[in-house]
């Protein structure tokens, strides 16, 4: 019998230290890798029309009648992936490693075989781990096609193949991104780097993270600077940096970096400031205490900042800054471990942060600033994971916030967390008065801006909402839940009749979050005002076909309405 043959592009995938993740972690490994499956990967290869025809523990091997599709795909994963790892211990981070391969393959019933085939496995194994390696064939193909470099890496003898194979690699961070340059502020603006953590033992990452975290906390209470949120500037943990890049990506002009070890009962906690502009190094220190004394460590590195950078901030903002401590060393540590979980956006997260935030508070019923962040899964589980009814997690969410301002009434979270479920539930008066409170009290917290945003465009007042939304994504950039953000920024446009500006943020969204439907339910109204029609369709069967039951969106009746006015538009029947 004659084998069939035909012309295909093979996409083949592995997850790059595999067994390293495994012995640090199976069950939690393995939980996460079929997630990434189901949420992500499966989707993108379906989306671009790829066939898996082979999949090992840790890898796959996929044809593509279409090279372009395959580059496609390769590329829109491996960015989703990036996103994903931001703020992950650089020893925990899945990682794919990606080669394409454009052949003549051998089809054997559901199997695919020969040199075609076993070219993209060889380009995988040359790749870095986030990287794509191909064949020389590959650029060729997809030139003028896709916005996309490659970097020639010249002839390489790959195992058991008998040719020297021309070996490309993907340049993922040559190709244009959608965000704007970042202009200086019209204030002094710094970026906290994660701490280095320099004890022996990894699991002492949340202390050093938790330092450099409540140094952002109290830099922020300042109205006389411009601090990045915690989310974007963490997103260089691990990497060996350069500190103008890293001014110039957030748009700052100071950068502060340390290092924290821990021996004991005691702690060394080292921190210096740099002119980004200059490269000069403003101030240093080094502070060798007990760990119990580390609340003051982050007070007085706090306030020799801030004098350094602007000695226009005077005592009265240094007294602002000055916080209350939590009674127990142990809530903090809890509140610091919740938080990074927080940072990833998963289920599983969701729930862990939940139960470190009542750690926390059960520890120490008075620390003011877990029970504000304890609305943020809360709402979650219901908003984002449907773990649990809505009406049920408003009310926790309600209760939660205001026993943290009844302990702190300084406490911005709490604030404008209250704001949010205030809005939720409809109550738009008391909703609004909460987050005009909130921003009176700090004009820095990135959390703070994008809630009032929230509360804004819930409560009918899209324009104020787009300022404050787009003020918090130029805080935090790299924010994991950003997509909350750009949903609230399509509806905003949306209701003003912005369609072209609902459509395009919505575009920009379903970029980073293709799984998720709230994009596509924008997307599909947004086009259908304008007239396109088929682009309205295509989106409204990205939308059901995400999810088919999620129609929820807190907002007025009447822009309720309006939002479904274009999604019948679209072509929905409901």
């Amino acid at each position: 019998m004659t084998a069939t043959r035909k012309l295909a592009a093979i996409l083949a995938a592995d997850v790059a230290g595999y067994s390293r993740l495994i012995g640090l972690d199976e069950e939690g490994t393995i939980a996460r890798l079929q997630a990434l499956r189901r949420d992500l990967i499966d989707p993108t290869i379906s989306a671009h029309h790829g066939r898996i025809f082979k999949t090992t523990g840790d890898g796959m091997l996929v044809e593509f009648a279409s090279v372009v599709d395959a580059v496609r795909c390769a590329v829109e994963v491996q960015r989703a992936m990036a996103e994903r790892n931001v703020g992950v211990d650089a020893d925990r981070r899945a990682e794919f490693r990606i080669g394409i391969n454009v052949g003549d393959i051998v089809i054997d019933g559901s199997d695919i075989l020969g040199d075609g085939v076993n070219v993209a496995a060889r380009l995988e194994g040359l790749a870095e781990p986030g990287g794509i390696c191909v064949s020389a064939r590959v650029p060729e193909d997809v030139q003028g096609k896709l916005d996309i470099t490659f970097e020639d890496r010249g002839e390489q003898k790959l195992k058991n193949i008998a040719r020297p194979v021309q070996v490309y690699r993907a340049r993922l961070d040559s190709t244009p991104r959608s965000a704007p340059v970042l202009p200086l502020p019209d204030k002094p603006s710094i970026a906290v780097l994660a701490f280095t953590n320099m004890s022996a033992d990894p699991e002492q990452d949340y202390l050093s993270d938790g330092i450099a975290e409540d140094i952002i906390t109290l830099l922020s209470r300042s109205r006389s600077l411009f601090v990045i949120a915690r989310n974007s500037s963490f997103t260089y943990k691990g990497r060996a940096v350069d500190v103008k890049q890293v001014a110039s990506e957030l748009g700052v002009r100071y950068v502060l970096e340390g290092s924290v070890r821990r021996g004991g009962s005691r702690v060394r906690v080292t921190a210096q400031l740099i002119d980004a502009a200059t490269g000069n190094h403003l101030w240093a220190e080094r502070y060798d205490r007990d760990l119990a004394d580390v609340f003051a460590v982050q007070d007085e590195i706090t306030e020799a900042v801030a004098t350094a950078i602007e000695p226009a901030v005077d005592e009265t903002e240094r007294q602002r800054a000055a916080r209350r401590s939590p009674e127990s060393l142990g809530a903090w540590e809890a509140y610091q471990r919740a938080l990074w979980h927080l940072s990833q956006v998963s289920a599983h997260d969701c729930e862990r942060a939940q139960v470190f935030l009542r750690r926390a508070i059960d520890l120490d019923p008075h620390f003011a600033a877990a029970y504000a962040r304890l609305t943020i899964p809360v709402i979650a589980s219901a908003t984002m994971y449907h773990l649990r009814d809505i009406g049920e997690a408003l009310e926790d969410a309600r209760t939660l916030a205001q026993r943290a301002i009844a302990l702190d009434p300084t406490d911005v979270v709490g604030h404008s967390r209250l704001g949010v479920v205030l809005a939720m539930q409809g109550d738009y008066q008391g909703a609004l008065a909460e987050g005009h409170h909130a921003i009176a009290m700090n004009l820095n917290s990135a959390l703070a801006q994008a809630d009032v945003g929230v509360i804004f465009v819930i409560s009918g007042q899209p324009r104020e909402g787009i300022k404050f939304l787009r003020d918090a994504l130029r805080r935090d950039p790299y924010d994991p839940i950003r997509l909350i953000r750009w949903n609230y920024l399509a509806a905003a446009h949306y209701y003003l009749h912005e369609y072209r500006d609902a459509a395009a943020v919505s575009q920009f969204a379903m970029r980073s979050y293709p799984d998720h439907p709230w994009a596509y339910r924008w997307l599909a109204a947004a086009s259908a005002q304008l007239g396109n029609v088929d682009a309205a369709r295509d989106a409204l069967q990205k939308w059901i076909a995400t999810d088919p039951n999620d129609f929820r969106t807190w907002a007025r009746p009447e822009d309720y309405e309006h939002m479904l006015d274009g999604l019948r538009k679209s072509g929905w029947e409901g």
